[in-house]
């Protein structure tokens, strides 16, 4: 690995407007660094007070933050490399002027340098007071070529640590009674299975308790539904992380959501989470309680 790469825990992302820069914000947080977009650049020595947290940190800087220059920037660059503990490398995303102008067009923004004149006149002056940043920069990608989808594969390529699943998975539990979440990105109704709630020892319990949760998978279709509804998660979350998915929210729902919905939510999670994934489980109906 190199260091624009591996070693840096301050990574300074900055090129032209247009070449992808927010889109590689967005990608190193996804990945786990701390980002920041365009702060002040007299604020940004203070981010070098203290020691290090352990958290790699990506910044976004372009000529649009305030007191922009490549002077302030190259200084700021060599005060991390002289702060013990800290080091530094600068991600330059290039795009060529032409495909520039033709996102200018399809957006039908201005360019912050000229809001009043052709996006030409201001990519052209904005690429030459970027020059010398392109030049000393540790790592450059032309994004001429490339959709956001690809940027962000790249990065991970570059920046992500292999060793680590990306993919957040939320497990919900709820009642259809309340409707769907929102945000859920697939949804199961356990409503087929046996109801704890016509138990009277059972009906004030949850499907955290071992009682309801034996009543639950007593069920003989459980053992079938279960098996399919993890082998369907080993299938599909994979192919959301190579889709560049950061986060995937699974519903789980019955009557009340506080019995059958929650025991599977509490058995998928576990099985998940033991599998290595990084899971998080809520319960919609018994968080209201």
């Amino acid at each position: 690995m190199t260091k624009a790469t591996q070693q840096s825990n301050i990574v300074l992302v900055t090129g032209p407007s247009g070449a992808g820069r927010s889109t590689a914000i967005n990608v190193f947080e996804d990945i786990g660094f701390e980002t920041i977009d365009n702060m002040p650049l007299s604020l940004l020595p203070r981010l070098l007070s203290g020691h290090p947290n352990g958290r790699k940190i990506a910044l976004g800087v372009d000529i649009r933050a305030r007191d922009f220059s490549v002077g302030t920037v190259l200084d700021f660059y060599e005060e991390i490399e002289n702060t013990e503990g800290f080091s530094s490398a600068i991600l330059f995303l290039d795009c060529d002027t032409n495909k520039l102008v033709q996102r200018y067009s399809e957006t039908r923004r201005r360019h912050p340098l000229t809001p009043d004149e052709t996006p030409e006149i201001g990519i052209e002056k904005e690429k030459k007071i970027l020059t010398k940043l392109r030049v000393l920069a540790d790592a450059l990608i032309d994004t001429s070529n490339l959709s956001p989808h690809d940027l962000k594969a790249e990065l991970k390529k570059w920046y992500g640590d292999a060793d680590e699943t990306r993919l957040a998975i939320t497990i919900h539990s709820f009642s259809y009674k309340r409707g769907v979440p929102r945000g859920i990105d697939m949804t199961y109704d356990c409503r087929f299975l046996k109801n704890p709630h016509w138990e009277q020892a059972l009906r004030s319990l949850n499907g955290k308790d071992i009682a309801v949760a034996d009543f639950v998978k007593s069920d003989k279709r459980f053992d079938e539904f279960f098996k399919r509804l993890n082998g369907m998660c080993d299938f599909l979350l994979p192919a959301y992380i190579d889709e560049g998915k950061a986060h995937f929210s699974l519903g789980l729902g019955c009557t009340g959501g506080q019995h059958r919905s929650v025991c599977l939510a509490e058995a998928l999670g576990k099985t998940l989470a033991d599998s290595g994934w990084q899971v998080s489980i809520r319960h919609r109906e018994l968080e209201r309680q």
